[in-house]
C-alpha cells in the first residue's frame, strides 16, 4: 500500500500534537511537511512546538516546518494559553531529568526559509491529486495560499478540517467552534473555494475522549519518550477539564481528522452547504449548515463533506494501539 501523502497545518496545541504522534504512527500517511498558524499560540511558538515535538517523535526522514500567518486575515489573533499552558504543550518546561536539566530541550530543528502558504502550494502543484492537506488550525495559511495561487491549489487531492460546529454548542462561544472562530474570513474563503473539503467537527470529535485513567492505565507503562510526552503534555489539560466539567477527559479533536485520512470508515459524511458568520457579534464564528428538508433544487449545491457520525470506540481503540505499539 502507497501512504497518502499529507500536509499538516497546525497550531500546536495539545491535541494537535496527538494529531502529530498518531500521523507519524500511521503507515497509511507520509508527511510531507508540516506548516504552522498562529491560534491556539503564536506562529512562531506553534514552530517551536512542531519542531519540539518532532524532537520527540524522531521520524526518519524529518519533514520541514514552515511558518506561515502571524494573525488572522481580518481581525487580532485570540490565543488559547488558559486551555493549553504557556507553552502551548502543557508547560513543558517544569519537567526535569534526574540530573536537574529539562527533559525538553530546545528544538534541534529550525523552521525553513520558505513561508507557510507558498510551501503549501508548491507541494500540491508538484503532485496534482496525491496531496491530502490536513488542517487543525485556524484556516488563515489555507486561505492565503487559495488567494495567491488557486490553480495549484486546485490541484489538491482534498482538504480535511478540523472544525465547526453544526448542530451542537460552540467551544469557544455558545456557538462557534475554535479554529473556525479564530479566522471566520479564512474559513469563509475556504468553503467558497470549490475544492474538495471534509469537515471534522464537533459534532464527532466530541464524542472520541481520551480520559486520564486511560492514559494512566494504557500510555505511561510503555514508558518511551513519546508516551511520556503524552502524560507530561496532558496532565495539565486533564486537571483543567476536571475542574470545570468534573471528569478527565479530554476530546481527540484533532487527531480525529487525522485518523478520517488513515480510515475513511471510521465517520459517515454528509453533503451540505456550509457557510461561515464574518460579522461581529455574538454569532461570529458560527458554521451555518443548510439541514432545511426541502428540495433539493431549491438548496445551493453542497459545498463541503460534513462528518456527522463517528465510530468513537474503534477510533479511540486505534489511536491508543498505534501509539503503543510504534513506541514500545
Amino acid at each position: 500500500m502507497t501512504p497518502k501523502r499529507v500536509i499538516i497545518d497546525t497550531d500546536p496545541g495539545i491535541d494537535d500534537a496527538l494529531a502529530l504522534i498518531l500521523a507519524f504512527a500511521s503507515p497509511e500517511l507520509s508527511v510531507e511537511a508540516i506548516t504552522t498558524v498562529a491560534g491556539n499560540v503564536t506562529v512562531e511558538q506553534a514552530a517551536r512546538n512542531a519542531c519540539a515535538i518532532l524532537d520527540v517523535i524522531d521520524p526518519h526522514p524529518r519533514p520541514p516546518v514552515a511558518l506561515g500567518a502571524r494573525q488572522p486575515l481580518k481581525r487580532a489573533l485570540r490565543t488559547a494559553e488558559h486551555y493549553h499552558g504557556q507553552d502551548g504543550l502543557g508547560n513543558l518546561s517544569r519537567f526535569k531529568t534526574g540530573e536537574g536539566k529539562p527533559r525538553y530541550p530546545d528544538p534541534r530543528q529550525s523552521p525553513v526559509r520558505q513561508d507557510a502558504s507558498t510551501l503549501i502550494a508548491d507541494l500540491i502543484d508538484s503532485a496534482p491529486n496525491e496531496i491530502v492537506l490536513i488542517c487543525i488550525g485556524p484556516l488563515t495559511n489555507v486561505a492565503m495560499a487559495i488567494l495567491a495561487a488557486p490553480e495549484r491549489m486546485a490541484k489538491v487531492r482534498e482538504i480535511v478540517i478540523m472544525g465547526g460546529a453544526i448542530e451542537v454548542p460552540g467551544n469557544v462561544t455558545p456557538m462557534a467552534e475554535f479554529n473556525i472562530y479564530i479566522d471566520p474570513h479564512a474559513a469563509e474563503i475556504a468553503f467558497s473555494s470549490g475544492l474538495p473539503i471534509t469537515l471534522v467537527p464537533l459534532d464527532v470529535t466530541e464524542q472520541v475522549i481520551l480520559t486520564q485513567e486511560q492514559v494512566e492505565a494504557v500510555v505511561r507503562p510503555i514508558g518511551s519518550r513519546v508516551t511520556q510526552f503524552i502524560c507530561d503534555s496532558s496532565e495539565r489539560l486533564f486537571g483543567y477539564i476536571r475542574e470545570r466539567r468534573g471528569c478527565a477527559a479530554i476530546p481527540l479533536h484533532d487527531p480525529l481528522a487525522v485518523g478520517v485520512v488513515i480510515d475513511q470508515s471510521l465517520v459517515r459524511r454528509e453533503p451540505l452547504h456550509v457557510e461561515v458568520e464574518t460579522a461581529d457579534g455574538p454569532a461570529q464564528g458560527v458554521t451555518i449548515a443548510d439541514r432545511c428538508q426541502i428540495r433539493a433544487e431549491w438548496k445551493q449545491p453542497p459545498n463541503l463533506q460534513v462528518c456527522t457520525e463517528v465510530d468513537a470506540g474503534r477510533f479511540v481503540r486505534l489511536f491508543l494501539e498505534r501509539v503503543c505499539r510504534q513506541w514500545s
